[in-house]
This record gives structure tokens, sequence and C-alpha cells, in this order.
């Protein structure tokens, strides 16, 4: 009877949406991010109701929700605060992205006795820092217009930009169809905020065809099949255009208002229920040391990294406490990154299953600590940003009277 019910096409869908639907409800009681509730419903549903089993249409919406969803992560970037933080974002970001790669890395190779592939995947999924759990922070408490709250969203995005890049260079095949893609995706990226901004123009807002929102889909899906064809992955171009278009959507909250519904809605539950099914809970039992071990491996190198660099840039002891934890957090791109490993066959369902129980650790218990403990106040946040701003003001100042007494000498 079971098996008849799984193989009705109405039936699966229905299991699988209804799903979706009790981790919404379970993320609205407890205020955890939905993506997070996902992923704990699959490996419940995979590892005590026997739906561990998927087919081709649910893979393909799995795939959809992946690229949709790092296409919003991008384009949640504010391209002004970017700018304005490029020194201090950059620094924090790289930071956050080399150290627990390259120690990950090390580690799981010389340690824990991975072959390099592995241990690549390894250092890569621990190595991002979650756009989307760090946003949504920032958005629950108010904080995502201060300066410091800028910034960080900024660094997250200079850190995941690393994990894309990292994951293309490393895993991608070098032929005729990576120069295509590289290519398209660089032409693509310079033409499209003009044409977006040209529809949304010319088709004006709120039509029921949505236009905007399905040349949007047409370039992330050609793009996706130029990635698969190059031997990459379909995500890794969406992050860039998200970037690019990010301006086009700060200046148009309603249409990304609008994607950001379609893809909750329909096509992320599938991509964390899937995620969340591909755990193995006897694996994990079998490995809780090496998971302990490699949280706290991404935990530490991320202080490491990222800690100095936020007391030279001027935060205070709170502030860089809490900058740190956010940026040590992991959710999409690891799980990602983790997903790529083992869809092609890298590393095994074990392996995965210890790299992905490490993100979701990582996407709970620094943000928990950094909320409970080292939350600054918003004033505090948009304080860092002025002290800044005084001191590149100052600077200025005394080049310009530099300048002066130079030219009165001469």
């Amino acid at each position: 009877m079971f098996a008849t019910i799984l193989n009705n096409t109405w039936f699966l869908a229905a299991i699988w949406i209804g799903l979706a639907f009790f981790a919404s409800l379970i993320s609205i009681r407890l205020g955890i991010s939905v993506a997070l509730i996902e992923i704990i419903v699959g490996i419940i549903a995979g590892n005590f109701l026997g739906l561990h089993q998927t087919n081709e249409w649910i893979n393909f919406l799995a795939s959809l929700g992946s690229v949709v969803l790092t296409f919003l992560s991008g384009a949640e970037i504010d391209p002004v605060s970017l700018r304005a933080n490029l020194k201090s974002s950059l620094t924090v970001g790289l930071l956050a992205f080399f150290l627990p790669f390259g120690g990950v890395w090390l580690f799981t190779q010389f340690v824990l006795g991975w072959d390099i592939q592995q241990a690549q995947i390894a250092g890569i999924a621990l190595s991002t820092t979650s756009v989307a759990v760090v946003y949504a922070v920032m958005i629950e408490t108010g904080k995502s217009n201060t300066n410091l709250g800028k910034m960080i969203l900024a660094a997250c995005f200079i850190n995941d930009l690393g994990t894309v890049i990292a994951l293309g260079v490393l895993f991608a095949g070098f032929r005729l169809y990576l120069l295509v893609f590289i290519a398209a995706t660089a032409a693509v990226m310079f033409f499209m905020p003009r044409i977006t901004k040209y529809i949304i123009t010319k088709c004006g807002e709120q039509r029921v065809s949505e236009p905007e929102v399905k040349f949007i889909f047409f370039i992330l899906f050609l793009l996706a099949g130029l990635a698969t064809l190059a031997g990459s992955e379909a995500v890794l171009p969406a992050y860039l255009i998200g970037l690019v278009v990010a301006g086009v959507f700060v200046k148009d909250k309603t249409l990304i208002s609008r994607m950001r519904a379609i893809t909750f809605t329909v096509f992320t539950p599938f991509y964390f229920i899937k995620a969340g099914m591909n755990v193995s809970l006897h694996a994990v039992w079998l490995s809780f040391g090496v998971i302990a071990a490699l949280f706290l491996m991404k935990v530490v190198c991320k202080v490491i990294g990222v800690w100095p660099a936020a007391r030279g840039f001027g935060m205070g002891f709170k502030e860089a406490n809490y900058t740190t934890l956010l940026m040590s957090t992991g959710l999409t791109f690891g799980t990602i990154s983790a997903q790529f490993g083992l869809s092609h066959q890298i590393i095994g369902e074990a392996q995965y299953s210890v790299l992905v129980t490490v993100i979701i650790l990582t996407a709970i218990i620094p943000t928990l600590i950094a909320q409970r403990f080292f939350e600054p106040s918003a004033e505090a946040m948009n304080a860092w940003g002025n002290v800044n701003s005084n001191k590149i003001n100052g600077s200025l100042k005394r080049k310009e009277n530099h300048h002066a007494e130079d030219t009165g000498r001469s």
C-alpha cells in the first residue's frame, strides 16, 4: 500500500509539500530558519519514515531551488554598501573563507585520511558563511540597515564568492564548453542589469504574466545548462547574476518579494528536505567524534581569521565577537557544496552525513551564542561606521593640509 502511494506522482507531491507545510509551522512556532527545519524534517523522513528515495522531477525541483536561492542571495547584497565597506568586507570575507578552507582541507586529508578531492569538498563546504541565516538575523533584529550590519552582509558575499570560485576552479572540467560558459556568463553579467530594467519599465508593474520573473528564470536556466555542460555546477553563475541585478532589485522590492515567495513556497523545500533525507543518522552516530572535531576546526579557523581583523577595523569587543560568530554560520552554500560532492560521487554517504551535520550545527550554535551573549545595539552598530568615516575624513583632511603646505612652500 505504502509503495503504491509512493509510486503515485500526486500522492508523492502531496507528501513532500505536506512535509514543507509542517516545517513552516514549526519554524514560525520556534522562530528558527525554515530552511533549517526543512533539513531536520528531511532527516526524520529519511531515517524513520522510509522516504529516502527520490525521482527525476523531485531532483529537478531540488536543483532549481538551489539555483534560485543562490540567485536571491546575491540579489540581496546592496551594491552601495558593498562599495562603501569594500576594504573591511574584503578583508573579513577573504579571511573567513581561506582559513577554514585550508584548515579543514589539511585536517581531513592528513588527520582523517580522506583523499585530496574529498578533503577539498570538506574545505569548501565548511568555509562558507550563511547569507540566509545572517540576513534573517539582521532583518528580524532591525540591524540590516546599520553600518556594521551592511558590512557583515557584504563580507558574507565575499566569503561565499570564494566558495563559488573554489568549487568551480577545483572541480570544473577544462574544455571548450568551459570557455563558452565563461564567455556567456561574462556577457550576461554585462547586459543583464539594463535588460532587466528595460523589461520592468516597458511591461509595467503587477502584470499577471510576470514577464520579468520569466526572463530571470530563462537566464538562470540557460546558464545552468551551460554550467553542467562545462562539467561544473548549476548554482555557480546564479550568485554572480544575482549580484549584478542587485541594484535593480533594491529599487524594485516588489519583484524580489514575488521571486522570494515563489522560491520558498515551491522550490527550496524540495532542496532542503532532499538534503536532509541524504543524512544517515547511523553514520552520524558512528562519526560523532569526527563531527565534533570538524565543528571546532571550522569555528576556530573563523575566529583566528575574523576576530583580529574585526578589532583592527575599530570594532568593540562585543561587536567583534558578534561579527565573528555570524561569520561562523553555514547552511545554504555548505549544503550545496556537500550535495555537489555526493552527486558527483566524490564523497560517500557517510562523509556527506558528517559534513551536513556540521553545517547544521554551525547554523544553530554560533547564531544562538551571538544573539544571546554578544548582540550589540543598533546604535553601536551604526557608531562603528561613523567612527570609520571620521577616521577616513580625518585622513583626507590631513592629506589636503599637507598638500596645501607643500603648495605654499613651492
